[in-house]
């Protein structure tokens, strides 16, 4: 059979996953039937629209937009704060529920993955009816709704999911862009942001049909090797395939968008101790090791910069990554309030090959090991990361957490 790609993605996911955390807690309040966001403080009226409501989109609230705006649109909208750790939780859960029903899956987000669907094809007539499957396993299960996109071409099903919302199954076939997708306006497009929007629309070009006809050769000259890729997704041709862990061979990471301007190191450090367990904890899920850790940084101009570093062994230790973060962002962070953070590792081994030591931790002719402690230390490490991955599998993601990630 010809292949076939779900993209699933949560709708409003930190919206609706403040909303249950909330629900079962007691409140008589659904997030999700209001004018409601998840964004900064209510109280300061600052930050930026993370997530919204149906209710609060119908007057025009926008994510991404300034808060300030969004209560002039809404004066009686309903402001929460994020809560990370609540949304990495639901994440995992949902990771875990999809990956029970097909191993093959990519995930490229807290709250979106794709979905390889030849290993299922057999258990269902139709990739409509595994689509419609998904849905309802994750909102009886879960108690959230996902969007699932169908195509034979990643970026197609990426644009599908995107269509009329929520918990509904779309899809975009090659031979159906036309018909589905050259009506709309660039900006829905996948990767074509404001600043493509703007020099395409210089050119004359409103609408994704716009684009796929326009010659190439312009295209480049004005945009360079986006204008290709630009082009290329508009006329639907993307030959990516889904990247499951087991052979993610390029890097594991993660990156957070804040819902306000980070301007200390503190609550940076904080932040990058968050995104540490994550990546590390995947790794360690993936039977992985990473040689390489890069720290990026996007600005609240829209700045982006990243840093690595290469380490003197492998690791998928938590502490280890954190520090060699806080040493990243020490270097080239230069005090510009930040609006994202993000952590990847790379060059990654498998965990049971045979690590090959740097000098440091040789065997000093002279005296005892330089670096004993230090690799007592690591191996102390490693085995207190196993002991917490086994308890908080049993018991649950919330049964051990960090002093320093408890809300004050």
């Amino acid at each position: 059979m010809d292949r076939i790609i779900f993209h699933i993605d949560v709708n409003s996911a930190y919206l609706s996953w403040s909303a249950l955390d909330k629900l079962e807690r007691g409140s008589e309040i659904d997030l999700r039937t209001i004018p409601a966001i998840i964004g900064g403080d209510m109280a300061k009226r600052h930050g930026v629209v993370l997530a919204k409501s149906i209710p609060a989109k119908a007057y025009g609230i926008t994510t991404g937009e300034p808060i300030v705006n969004a209560m002039r649109k809404c004066p009686s909208l309903l402001v929460e704060q994020p809560d990370h750790s609540l949304y990495n939780r639901r994440s995992t859960e949902l990771m875990h529920l999809l990956s029970d029903i097909c191993p093959d899956i990519e995930q490229v987000s807290v709250d979106e993955c794709y979905m390889d669907y030849t290993p299922i094809s057999r258990l269902f007539p139709s990739p409509e009816t595994a689509a419609d499957y998904i849905r309802t396993q994750v909102y009886e299960k879960l108690g959230f709704t996902v969007n699932v996109g169908i195509s034979d071409r990643k970026v197609l099903a990426k644009m599908a999911s995107d269509f009329k919302k929520p918990n509904l199954t779309h899809t975009l076939y090659s031979y159906e862009i036309q018909e589905k997708m050259w009506s709309m306006p660039v900006s829905s497009l996948f990767m074509c942001g404001r600043s493509s929007v703007s020099a395409l629309r210089n050119l004359g070009i409103i609408t994704i049909g716009d684009l796929a006809r326009t010659d190439i050769d312009i295209l480049t000259s004005n945009l360079k090797s986006h204008g290709k890729l630009l082009w290329e997704y508009a006329n639907g041709i993307d030959d990516s395939i889904v990247e499951t862990v087991r052979s993610e061979a390029k890097g594991i990471g993660n990156s957070t968008t804040m819902s306000h301007d980070v301007t200390g190191r503190q609550e940076a450090q904080h932040i990058l101790l968050e995104l540490s367990d994550s990546v590390a904890k995947r790794l360690r899920e993936s039977g992985l090791t990473a040689e390489m850790i890069s720290v990026e940084i996007k600005y609240n101009n829209f700045k982006k910069v990243s840093h690595q570093t290469t380490l003197d062994s492998p690791t998928s230790g938590s502490d280890t990554i954190y520090r060699t973060a806080c040493s990243l962002f020490d270097e080239f962070w230069d005090n510009t309030p930040i609006r994202l953070l993000g952590i990847r590792s790379s060059k990654l081994l498998s965990a049971k090959e045979p690590v090959q030591l740097s000098l440091f931790s040789m065997p000093n002719l002279n005296s005892q090991n330089i670096s004993s402690s230090h690799r007592i230390s690591e191996e102390k490490e490693a085995l207190l990361e196993k002991s917490l991955d086994s308890i908080r599998k049993k018991y649950g993601a919330d049964s051990v957490v960090r002093g320093s990630m408890l809300k004050r």
